[in-house]
């Protein structure tokens, strides 16, 4: 604030200049200082462009005005080089508000740097050096100057000579340290006669303190001298503020006149209004809250009514509703200050009630009889107790379900097993008394349809279990979906919200420029949602009575609790019922998504639950052994009925359960080892007994072979009659080849489509299915290899000899199993999974053994005739008669062999064969040639030899088959040397 006597601003030094200056006329170098503004304004006189010179909080409230200055009167009045200052009369008496603080620089002024002045330096940078060097040629005579600072830097020097415990800001002698430090008590010790040396030490201390505290007030008294000027430039400053004050006080004075004088003559009246409408509103307010009151207290016996007629979920609104009303709206009327306690007691209640009645509709909707139909059982009445438990957050009512699930599929079984015994005569419960041994007196039949009812039971069992369920499912969702949706209409909302506040700040932010009052705009403002609310607020009870006409708005006598509670959104179940869903949920979206999965997994679990009962049903009856004595027909028509039992419970429920057909598979794997071990016992009794002779194939095996046609391997039916009048035939017929077979080989053909057939009707036994065949034909070939090559039919069956018809039986008996095995494996490889077509390697390692084993049968009939061979021509002479008698010995067995053969393999075989013992006939012809030394030189010999040749080679060639059969019989001579 500036002043308006004679004398001038206080000037400004720094810490560095301790001294002033003479002041020059202010009138010609000091701007005039402009008086702030007043803190009190004086009174509008009318002129509106006089109100308009201060500046506008609104439109200047972004730039900078004289309203950021921080100058107040204290910081005009102090000492402005007091960094710090006690306090004076201005803090005592206005407080400690008056102090100096920072000055926000103007946003008018520029940043001021180093490079603003760089030209400035360049310019007087030449005359600065002329001024140093005249002033070292003539130094100032400034005596007055050096002084003052002579005696400035004395004084810092004597100051300094002060200790520094004492300039601590922290110095108190009740210190104990810094006591010791300032009087050393060891100076003081008056023992051992040194109480002289004492007194002088103590003396000396007390002049230096003396000396130190003479210092310090030379220092303060030079110190008060240069602020003097300041002191007696604020005491005049104080005159001028007195006049300021005696001013204000009349401005003060004549401003309360006018409003006493406004007051009495245009507002006592209308204040007197505004008294009376706002007593007669709380009247009202006192009226309906009086009516709330009455409804309130009617909130019991409404729930009572209510229990009644199991409206769980309206006396739960109802409670909820009353209980916000009583913490808002009622809260501290002292006759309502136990029936907060005692609703939360009756809403425990209504949970035991609630879950009470679940339990008790789940058991009522399980066990009714078991019918086609698979409706829900009162489903409204399942709506509103799901809707309830959700509203109380009580989870735990799937598994009250799931456990009354257990206790109906155990009877279920239970009551079919005591319906089917009691049809059955034969069996006297008297005497078994325990049920499963009754159910185990079933034959396979009664057993059947027994389970097959059971299954039937189970279906509709699980059909009304998917029901209900749906439903339940359908509430949850439809939960979640309105909290969903609440909560966007809530983002809306708050989005909407934000933007009606920025155009409010904006409107008032106008009315305060044009002199409006705050008031009145937001009282216009709240004018619109008051009457668009009132449409949207209703009573608190269903039994409370409308608001009567006299009442100033329909809002007072409701509350906003029960208003924004009442706010529903409805949703039809699959049944057709109509859910509507309340906004006071309790549960988040997390908690009723999980909840929604737990159903679905009850659903799983309702599919379990029957797959265990029905494996517990088939344990029971096969403890006895009775599944794995069933014939093929009998556990292929089981199989078929649970797959198909779990392939509707797989539609059913959307999951396949594996406990019964984990069952189904361990007995299927006890059925394929019973199959498997007597159709191979069956094939070693047919091998013990087989004289490898030819056999007569019947005609049902050359139908059996006919329907294994287009690589497809299926069993014919049997036909009526006309089989029996077909002879049957020496060979049999496939593809158009025929093969002499015996009779076990014809049993095993159909032993190997009976076990191609099984895996057809049970899919699921086919990788061990694939073992056990491959097991049954590496059987065969090692065990017709031992009684035939081996010769252990000799002991076996008492055949004197293997003959060569015996051998040449076998291999064509092993042509036709190895003409099926790639018939075979395409019909396992069709049927298996991808991952397991390693398992085909077996029909490899098969097809190689039996190939083997061929190739080992015309390597022994080989063998026979090339003991012959060496036995006959060992001893051969190269004499008359022509043909020899050797000759005519192996022609002869020549023909027995071909005869032998013959019409067992084919031509092609036969003439493969005939070739390799050709070859073995020249071999030893060639040998006893050399050995006899007998040449192709054209002598005697050489013609009795050419001629038995040529004897031997038409005998052979004269066979059936043999005529083109290329002998080359000129090389069992050797060439001349």
């Amino acid at each position: 604030m500036a002043s308006s006597h004679s004398s001038s601003p206080v000037p400004q030094g720094s810490s560095s200049d301790v001294f002033f200056k003479k002041e020059v006329d202010s009138t010609k170098h000091i701007r005039p200082v402009q008086s702030l503004p007043d803190v009190c304004p004086k009174e509008p006189t009318g002129d509106s462009s006089s109100l308009c010179v201060a500046p506008s909080l609104v439109t200047d409230q972004h730039r900078w005005t004289i309203y950021h200055s921080k100058v107040n009167l204290p910081a005009a009045l102090n000492d402005p080089r007091l960094a710090k200052r006690e306090s004076d009369f201005f803090t005592k008496t206005w407080g400690l508000d008056f102090v100096d603080t920072e000055v926000i620089p103007s946003f008018y002024l520029p940043q001021i740097s180093k490079e603003h002045f760089i030209a400035y330096q360049q310019e007087i940078s030449q005359r600065e050096k002329i001024h140093e060097r005249c002033k070292n040629i003539c130094p100032p005579k400034d005596t007055f100057d050096r002084t003052l600072l002579h005696t400035h830097d004395k004084s810092r020097t004597d100051l300094e000579q002060v200790p520094k415990i004492f300039m601590k800001p922290d110095f108190a002698l009740d210190d104990s340290l810094t006591f010791n430090s300032v009087l050393p008590w060891s100076h003081f010790n008056t023992a051992g006669g040194k109480g002289n040396r004492d007194v002088a030490s103590s003396k000396l201390l007390q002049e230096k303190l003396s000396h130190y505290l003479d210092i310090v007030e030379v220092n303060i008294a030079h110190q008060i001298s240069l602020r003097s000027e300041a002191f007696f430039h604020a005491m005049t400053s104080q005159h001028e503020l007195q006049d300021y004050l005696k001013k204000t006080s009349q401005a003060v004075k004549m401003l309360r006149d006018k409003i006493a004088q406004i007051d009495k003559v245009m507002c006592e009246g209308s204040l007197q209004i505004l008294r009376l409408a706002l007593t007669r509103n709380n009247c009202v307010k006192v009226y309906n809250k009086l009516k709330l009151m009455a409804t309130v207290h009617q909130t019991q016996p409404t729930v009572q009514v209510l229990l009644s007629t199991s409206e769980f979920v309206g006396a739960l609104d109802l409670i909820a509703t009353t209980q916000e009303v009583l913490q808002q709206e009622l809260q501290g009327i002292h006759s309502f200050r136990h029936l907060g306690s005692q609703l939360c007691e009756l809403e425990k209640l209504i949970s035991k009630m609630m879950i009470a009645e679940f339990s008790t509709y789940s058991h009522s909707d399980l066990n009714r009889p078991l019918e086609d139909d698979c409706q829900v059982l009162e489903e409204e009445r399942l709506v509103s107790l799901i809707f309830g438990l959700l509203k109380q957050r009580k989870l735990n009512f799937l598994e009250i379900y799931g456990e009354e699930m257990i206790i109906t599929a155990k009877n279920i079984i239970k009551q079919c097993v005591i319906n089917k015994v009691l049809q059955i005569e034969e069996i006297d419960t008297d005497v078994v008394v325990k049920l499963a041994d009754q159910m185990r007196m079933l034959n396979f039949l009664q057993w059947f349809d027994l389970l097959k009812d059971i299954f039937s039971k189970f279906t509709i069992f699980l059909h009304r279990v998917k029901a209900t369920l749906n439903i339940i499912q359908s509430v949850v969702l439809s939960v979640l979906d309105k909290n969903q949706r609440t909560r966007e209409l809530e983002e809306i909302s708050q989005q909407k919200n934000i933007a009606k506040d920025n155009s409010l700040d904006t409107e008032v932010a106008y009315l305060i420029h044009e002199g409006m009052f705050i008031s009145d705009a937001f009282n216009e403002g709240e004018l619109a949602p008051v009457t668009v609310d009132t449409t949207s607020q209703r009573n608190v009870s269903p039994n409370s009575e409308p608001c009567s006409s006299d009442s100033v708005s329909e809002p007072e006598c409701t509350t906003d609790s029960s208003s924004s509670k009442e706010q529903t959104s409805s949703s039809a179940t699959p049944g057709g019922v109509d859910i509507m869903v309340s906004e006071d949920m309790k549960l988040t979206d997390a908690e009723l998504g999980k909840l929604a999965n737990n159903i679905q997994e009850l659903l799983y679990s309702a599919s379990d639950i029957c797959h265990d009962r029905a494996v517990k049903f088939l344990m029971a009856r096969a403890k006895d052994g009775f599944l794995e004595k069933l014939n093929s027909m009998e556990f292929i028509t089981l199989s078929r009925l649970i797959e198909t039992f779990i392939l509707d419970t797989e539609q059913i429920c959307g999951r396949r359960s594996m406990s019964l057909f984990g069952a189904l598979q361990s007995q299927a794997s006890k059925f394929v080892n019973r199959f498997h071990e007597e159709r191979k016992t069956k094939l070693s009794l047919l091998l013990d007994n087989e004289r490898w002779k030819q056999a007569d194939v019947p005609a049902e095996f050359q139908d059996l072979v006919d329907s294994i046609s287009g690589g497809k391997i299926a069993l014919p039916e049997k036909k009526s009659g006309a089989t029996e009048e077909r002879k049957p035939a020496e060979v049999l017929i496939v593809e158009g080849q025929e093969y002499a077979v015996v009779g076990t080989v014809l049993l095993l053909i159909r032993i190997i489509l009976e076990y191609c057939q099984c895996v057809d009707n049970i899919p699921s036994v086919t990788t061990d299915m694939l073992t056990r065949l491959s097991d049954l034909l590496k059987y065969f070939n090692s065990r017709s290899c031992q009684l035939v090559l081996g010769a252990g039919a000799m002991q076996v069956v008492g055949l004197k000899a293997i003959t060569t018809k015996n051998l040449a039986l076998a291999s064509r008996c092993l042509q036709l199993i190895v003409h099926y095995i790639p018939v075979i494996r395409a019909h396992f490889e069709a049927r298996l999974p991808p991952k397991q077509y390693n398992m085909l390697r077996h029909f490899d390692h098969i097809t190689k053994d039996y190939h083997d084993h061929i190739a080992e049968i015309s390597a022994k009939l080989v063998a026979i005739m090339d003991s012959l061979f060496d036995k006959l021509l060992s001893k051969y002479e190269v004499k008359a008669p022509v043909p020899s008698a050797c000759f005519r010995n192996i022609c002869k067995q020549m023909a027995k062999m071909h005869e032998a053969i013959f019409d067992l393999l084919p031509e092609e075989q036969t003439q493969m064969l005939f070739l390799r013992i050709n070859a073995s006939y020249k071999l030893h012809l060639k040998k006893q040639l050399s050995h006899l030394n007998v040449i192709n030189d054209g002598g005697p010999q050489n013609g009795l030899v050419t001629a038995d040749v040529a004897f031997y080679t038409g005998n052979l060639q004269a066979l059936k088959g043999l005529k083109d059969l290329d002998l080359n019989m000129a090389e069992i001579w050797e060439q001349k040397r």
